[in-house]
């Protein structure tokens, strides 16, 4: 068995869309077939989504994004004013995003590992492993006393997970852990800096949940208030972007919470506003998925299935029977490349919502 340090070797290198034009390949694509003509659909949604002014885009994320490589992309849609506001799963912001800004690494598994063959020596090393990338355990364990260390900082109350992470950010600045002071950037950087919300419906199923564990227990212990994280704030925040901006795009990959959570804000502020209430469906869909829409589970459930709840417009919706490694970079580079955004500016809808106070 190789050492610990043998095995953490080659760092997983995030693409970079802004080095490679695939409007060509992408165009093309439209004359294809199957997937390759879904994608050029797609792509063309999403490019009608930046160049529409009115539309603010929200973009979901679940499954293991910023590990397999695609963090850059997420960071460059933010800065690049091509995406508004997040709707994520923990994991791909505080495992692995919030993981790396603190300066460790996702590392490439050879393929013997990724069927599974070793993984009780992984686990004696103390790596972890998502299919064919490792992650250093006691590394993520630092990214859990981190986030208690944050925990910490706030004043005892009720939080919604955007406004946890937004100190998040805060700490990152506050510690130099930037691109200027030769960091890495990261998701939760970019959003901090442009105004652009974060929402974790399910916060605590992830390295944060273990940090606000520690938080509440010690606090707990000491008879001390605490920090809690508050779901329904986070619906109701999000709910509140849909009423002061009615024109949405939903730019989905995989499914699962997040996908609920963002179809969900269409139903919610009708029935804050009350039945009569004309409120818009979401403009624009799309969504990268592989699951199958037959076992009647969301994450595979059509667009088209949204739409008979109210949730989502049929005339500018696609699905992307694809994995996301593949057809992210193909969909969000062409826009990229297109200028979509370039007479685009930020919603900043962070500034619309509460102010996080330590």
């Amino acid at each position: 068995m190789p050492t610990k340090k043998e095995l953490l070797t080659n760092p997983i290198q995030h693409i970079d869309i802004k080095q490679h034009n695939v409007v060509p390949l992408v165009d093309a694509m439209a004359n294809m077939a199957y997937s390759s003509r879904d994608l050029n659909r797609a792509a063309k949604i999403y490019e009608m989504m930046l160049l529409d002014k009115d539309c603010g885009v929200i973009l979901c994320l679940a499954g293991s994004l910023i590990s397999a490589g695609l963090k850059q992309i997420f960071v460059d849609l933010i800065r690049n004013n091509m995406v508004d506001a997040i709707v994520s799963t923990g994991a791909n912001i505080v495992d692995q995003d919030f993981f790396e800004a603190l300066g460790f690494k996702h590392w490439i598994a050879s393929e013997e590992y990724k069927y599974g063959a070793h993984d009780a020596d992984l686990r004696d090393l103390a790596i972890d492993r998502i299919y064919d990338t490792f992650i250093d355990e006691d590394e993520l364990r630092i990214c859990d006393d981190t986030t208690k260390i944050i925990a910490d900082s706030l004043e005892p109350r009720a939080y919604s997970s955007r406004e946890f992470i937004h100190a998040m950010g805060a700490y990152l600045v506050k510690n130099g852990k930037t691109p200027a002071n030769g960091g890495a950037d990261s998701i939760v950087l970019a959003a901090y800096e442009k105004n652009v919300p974060i929402f974790c419906p399910a916060f605590s199923d992830c390295s944060a949940g273990f940090g606000l564990v520690a938080h509440q227990h010690h606090r707990s212990a000491a008879g001390k208030p605490m920090v809690a994280i508050d779901s329904a704030k986070d619906f109701y925040e999000l709910t509140k972007i849909k009423l002061e901006n009615p024109v949405t795009g939903l730019l989905m990959v995989g499914g699962g919470v997040p996908k609920n959570f963002a179809q969900d804000i269409v139903v919610a502020a009708e029935v804050l506003l009350g039945d009569d209430a004309d409120v818009a469906m979401h403009k624009y869909a799309i969504q990268i998925t592989v699951a199958d829409s037959r076992d009647g589970a969301l994450s595979g459930s059509t667009l088209k299935e949204a739409s008979s709840w109210g949730k989502v417009d049929l005339a500018w919706e696609q699905m992307v029977y694809a994995e996301a490694t593949m057809a992210l970079p193909l969909i969000t580079g062409y826009a990229f490349h297109k200028e979509a955004h370039a007479a685009r500016t930020g919603k900043n809808f962070a500034t619309m919502l509460e102010p996080v106070t330590a």
